[in-house]
């Protein structure tokens, strides 16, 4: 990316999240990856992004210790933070951060993360001022990527603002899929692929206005948040709107599993 193309995005802040428990992945965020914690080459990523700052949250001091030592700033927040867009709301309440300031959430397994993705979705943001919050989708190219609860999937009006996100597969194409609707158990591989640019699976990177982030933690659960364990429906029952970016591409996964984390490494001892 050019010199000119970063010019070209907004100022922002980049915070990552970093809890240092994790059921799968122990001590996730300081595994190594080719000679540094994995939480640090996130940081490299946003920093790459051309983020005005860079700054990990995390509940541990280790993590603080292992951040400061490669030379990224980190703030240790409280440790019971029920979700990563609180412990942001946190970051902007102490940074006393203005309204207008945009912040990107850069999830700390996310190593591969791409800039470019990173600051699309600020720009993204930037150009949608009624809405608080942006963030990306892709086409859904595989009939069980649709019908796969744990596949996020977005739908959009004509102005590129999310109506709705669910697990369950939207929109139900009724004429493509009327031949299983009658049947108990849905047969996912006698399923057409969903039509080019049809179905839209989520992107889980964020972008915030600072003044929406410190006033999430006041918002009340909403009943459809519950139901589909989705945070992200708790800005929209209160009447937030948030802007999708939709790319082209799938970005690369992240970091849930030790399978996961070998691969990682396997890329960037790969490039050096």
């Amino acid at each position: 990316m050019t010199a000119n193309a970063r010019l070209d995005t907004p100022p922002f802040v980049a915070v990552v999240p970093a809890r240092l428990a994790s059921t799968r992945l122990p001590e996730k965020p300081l595994a190594d990856i080719a000679g540094k914690p994995m939480v640090v080459r996130v940081a490299e990523r946003a920093r790459e992004a051309g983020a005005q700052r860079v700054l990990i949250a995390t509940d541990d001091a280790r993590v603080l210790q292992a951040v400061e030592a490669h030379g990224f700033d980190a703030l240790l927040t409280r440790a019971d933070h029920p979700s990563g867009t609180d412990r942001l709301a946190e970051v902007a309440t102490r940074l006393a951060l203005p309204d207008d300031t945009i912040v990107v959430n850069v999830q700390g397994d996310e190593p591969l993360i791409d800039p470019a993705l990173v600051r699309d979705v600020v720009s993204h943001l930037a150009a949608h001022p009624d809405c608080a919050i942006a963030t990306a989708a892709h086409p859904i190219v595989d009939a069980a990527e649709v019908f796969n609860p744990n596949v996020v999937k977005v739908v959009l009006d004509a102005r590129g603002v999310a109506l709705y996100f669910s697990r369950a597969p939207i929109p139900w194409q009724r004429d493509a899929y009327a031949p299983q609707c009658g049947a108990r158990t849905i047969d996912v591989a006698a399923m057409p692929a969903p039509a080019a640019g049809a179905v839209l699976r989520h992107i889980g990177l964020y972008a915030y206005r600072a003044r929406f982030l410190r006033t999430y933690p006041t918002l009340a659960q909403a009943p459809i948040e519950h139901a589909e364990m989705l945070e992200q429906l708790r800005a929209m029952w209160h009447g937030e709107r948030i802007a999708v970016r939709v790319t082209r591409e799938a970005p690369a996964p992240g970091v849930d599993t030790l399978a996961d984390l070998e691969r990682v490494r396997t890329l960037f001892l790969s490039k050096t």
